[in-house]
C-alpha cells in the first residue's frame, strides 16, 4: 500500500513538471536562432583613403550554430566573407572592408592565385546565415552598396626562381638562388620556403634601390644561411611561396619549387699530427724537369719521407727546393670542391698559381704555402688531394673535383727558392688551407711556421 502511495506522488510530480514547462513555452516561446543581425552602413568606399573604407557587421545568436556571411550581386553570384564558422551563443561583430574569398572575373587573366579580393562596385545583398546542429538554417539579409573601390589586384605578374636546383655549400656552383617578383601596384610582399613539415623559412628581400612594397621588380637572394654560418634546410624539395597583399586587403599568391641537394656548411682543417709538426718541411735539389708553365705541366716531385723537419732552421742553397707535406681533413657532411695544380707540382719563386694556368675559383679549396718574402699571400697553391683522393661531379656539362665528406688526403709540393733577401734571411714559411673568395679560417691560417735560410750555391 505504501509503494502505491509513492507511485502516485511521483506521477503527480512528473505531471506538474510537464504543466510548468508547457506554461513556460506559452508565456516565453523559443527565441529565433539569429535574434539580431545588422550592418552599420548601407554603403562603403573601400579604397584605403581612411573614409568609409569599412563597416561593422554584427549579429546575436541564441544558441550554438555554424555561421556564414556572404554577399550576392544583382546577377545572383555569391561571394563568401565568412564560411561555415562554428559559433556559440552570444554577440559577434566583424569589420567588413569589401574583401571576400578570392575569385576571378570572366575573361580575366591573373598570374597568381587570388586568395582574397575586393568586390566590384555595385549593389549587393548581405546575408548572415546560421545552421543549428539539428533543424533548418535561419538567415537575415539586407542591402549594401560598394562605391569607389580600388579593384586593381596586387597580381604577381613575374615570378622566377633561378636556379631551381640549389646546392648551398659554398663550392661556388649553384650556391645561391635568385627569386624575382614583379608587383604592378604597391603591396606588402613576403616570400618563404615551405617544406614537408609545413615550417616556413622566410627569405629577406634585397635592398637595391627599390623600397619594400613599391611597385616594380623585387629581388630575393638566398644562400641557405650558410654565409651566416648557419646550416641550410635539409636536402629536399621545397615550395617557394610569394604573397602580395595591398592596403585594401586583397591577397594574391604564387608558388614554385626549389630543390636543395648537397647542402651544408663546408669545414676542413690541416690535421695536427700526434708526432712532429702539422707540416713536414724538407729540402731537395732542383731539376729542370720540374719546370712548369701555363699549358705545360712539369714533372711532379716525389712525396717527401718522414714526419717532421730534423732541424729548427732549414738551410738550403739558393735554387734548391723547399718541399712540404701535410694532411687535409674534410670533417663535414658535404664534399669540398678543389682546383689544381695537383699535389707534387713545383713552383718557381716568382710564379703563382695563375701563371701555371690555375686561376682563383670562388668556392674552391686549396692548400697554400707562403713565406715572409713572397710577393703576395699564399702565391703557391695546390689541390687538396691527388686525383685518386677526389671524386668527380658534373654540372652543366663541366666536370668538377671534390674531396668526399669525412675523407683525408695527403698534399705535398715544392717551391724553388732563388732570391736571397738580406732583410729577411732566415725567413719564416708556413702553410694554409684556403677557401677561395670565402675565407681562410683562423685555425687554417699560418699553420706550423718554420725558419728557412738561403745560402749562395
Amino acid at each position: 500500500m505504501r509503494i502505491s502511495q509513492w507511485l502516485t506522488v511521483g506521477a503527480a510530480l512528473v505531471t506538474l513538471a510537464v504543466v510548468i514547462a508547457a506554461g513556460a513555452l506559452l508565456l516565453q516561446p523559443p527565441l529565433p536562432l539569429i535574434t539580431e543581425a545588422k550592418v552599420a552602413h548601407d554603403a562603403i568606399t573601400p579604397n584605403a583613403d581612411g573614409d568609409d573604407d569599412a563597416t561593422q557587421i554584427s549579429y546575436r545568436l541564441a544558441r550554438e550554430a555554424v555561421v556564414s556571411i556572404y554577399f550576392e550581386d544583382t546577377a545572383g553570384n555569391r561571394f563568401y566573407f565568412r564560411r561555415a564558422r562554428t559559433r556559440t551563443r552570444g554577440d559577434y561583430g566583424v569589420l567588413f572592408g569589401g574583401v571576400v574569398e578570392g575569385f576571378t572575373l570572366p575573361g580575366e587573366t591573373v598570374h597568381g592565385v587570388v586568395e582574397a579580393r575586393l568586390l566590384p562596385d555595385g549593389a549587393y545583398t548581405w546575408t548572415v546565415e546560421a545552421v543549428p546542429p539539428a533543424g533548418e538554417p535561419q538567415r537575415v539579409s539586407g542591402a549594401l552598396a560598394i562605391r569607389d573601390g580600388d579593384p586593381a589586384l596586387p597580381d604577381l605578374i613575374e615570378f622566377t626562381i633561378s636556379p631551381s636546383d640549389f646546392t648551398p655549400n659554398q663550392d661556388g656552383i649553384a650556391d645561391r638562388v635568385q627569386i624575382n617578383v614583379y608587383l604592378p601596384k604597391p603591396a606588402t610582399l613576403s616570400l618563404y620556403l615551405e617544406g614537408p613539415d609545413d615550417e616556413r623559412i622566410y627569405i629577406p628581400e634585397r635592398e637595391e634601390g627599390r623600397k619594400p612594397g613599391e611597385e616594380g621588380r623585387h629581388v630575393f637572394d638566398y644562400e641557405g644561411g650558410v654565409d651566416q654560418n648557419a646550416d641550410p634546410p635539409p636536402d629536399g624539395t621545397y615550395t617557394v611561396i610569394a604573397v602580395a597583399e595591398d592596403d585594401e586587403g586583397q591577397r594574391v599568391t604564387r608558388t614554385g619549387t626549389l630543390t636543395i641537394t648537397l647542402g651544408g656548411k663546408p669545414l676542413a682543417e690541416i690535421v695536427a699530427q700526434p708526432v712532429g709538426g702539422s707540416v713536414l718541411y724538407d729540402t731537395a735539389p732542383y731539376d729542370v724537369r720540374y719546370e712548369a708553365s701555363a699549358g705545360r705541366p712539369g714533372a711532379l716531385v716525389d712525396i717527401p719521407e718522414g714526419v717532421a723537419a730534423t732541424v729548427e732552421t732549414l738551410t738550403l742553397p739558393a735554387g734548391d727546393m723547399l718541399v712540404f707535406k701535410l694532411t687535409v681533413w674534410n670533417y663535414t657532411k658535404v664534399p669540398l670542391r678543389t682546383s689544381g695544380p695537383p699535389p707534387g707540382t713545383v713552383y718557381q719563386q716568382d710564379q703563382r698559381a695563375s701563371t701555371l694556368g690555375w686561376l682563383e675559383e670562388s668556392g674552391a679549396w686549396r692548400v697554400g704555402l707562403d713565406c715572409d718574402t713572397a710577393a703576395s699571400d699564399y702565391p703557391w697553391r695546390w689541390a687538396i688531394g691527388a686525383p685518386g683522393d677526389l671524386i668527380e661531379m658534373e654540372h652543366e656539362g663541366k666536370t668538377y673535383y671534390y674531396l668526399p665528406s669525412g675523407a683525408q688526403a695527403v698534399v705535398w709540393g715544392a717551391v724553388r727558392l732563388t732570391d736571397i733577401s738580406d732583410a729577411r734571411n732566415p725567413q719564416e714559411c708556413w702553410a694554409g688551407l684556403i677557401h677561395e673568395d670565402v675565407e681562410i679560417a683562423t685555425l687554417n691560417n699560418r699553420v706550423d711556421p718554420h725558419w728557412v735560410r738561403l745560402v749562395e750555391q
